[in-house]
């Protein structure tokens, strides 16, 4: 999140913003408990984030699957070399295989002809495997350069960070794990 000026008006937002940047509480209410540890209402919290996605402070909210813990351990970035004038329809094309759970381009890099990447996840990676072949021959794919990097290790997950990181025990005690 990039704030500007107009999009936050007083501490209680700032707080919000950053309470959202370290995700909702698992509760049945968990925009009422953000307003609770804001001092605002329920209503002017929604109201405050349907504000800074009006205005593009807030792109989208989405969660972060903790997949292994679902016994989803194989996992696979494919990455491709794909004309740039063809990665948009391409990039389109994958991201609508029910196998493909992300999908997004990048800009290539000296000595990393790749532009385009999906993720494969599943249980066992003869299955990731298979559901690559199943999408490289449906998609008509096997002249494209790819390559399939399994991750070996599991890194902390979490959305994007923009408010610098209090690593005091109040922060804790307000938003407990």
């Amino acid at each position: 999140m990039t704030a500007t000026p107009s999009s936050i008006h007083s501490a209680a937002e700032q707080r919000l913003r950053a309470l959202l940047e370290q995700g909702l509480p698992l509760t049945a209410r968990p925009w009422q408990r953000l307003a609770e540890q804001c001092g605002l209402t329920e209503a002017e919290v929604l109201d405050c984030v349907a504000r800074w996605q009006r205005e593009g402070l807030i792109k989208r909210l989405g969660l972060v699957v903790r997949h292994r813990a679902l016994g989803i351990a194989a996992n696979a970035m494919v990455v491709w070399d794909v004309d740039d004038e063809a990665v948009g329809e391409l990039g389109r094309q994958l991201a609508d295989e029910p196998a493909v759970t992300l999908c997004y381009r990048r800009p290539r890099r000296p000595g990393w002809p790749y532009n385009l990447f999906c993720m494969i996840h599943g249980t066992r990676r003869a299955q990731v495997e298979a559901q690559l072949a199943e999408i490289v021959a449906r998609q008509g794919l096997e002249a494209i350069p790819h390559c399939v990097l399994f991750s070996h290790r599991l890194y902390k997950q979490c959305g994007g960070r923009f408010t610098p990181e209090d690593t005091s025990h109040e922060r804790r005690a307000r938003h407990p794990l």
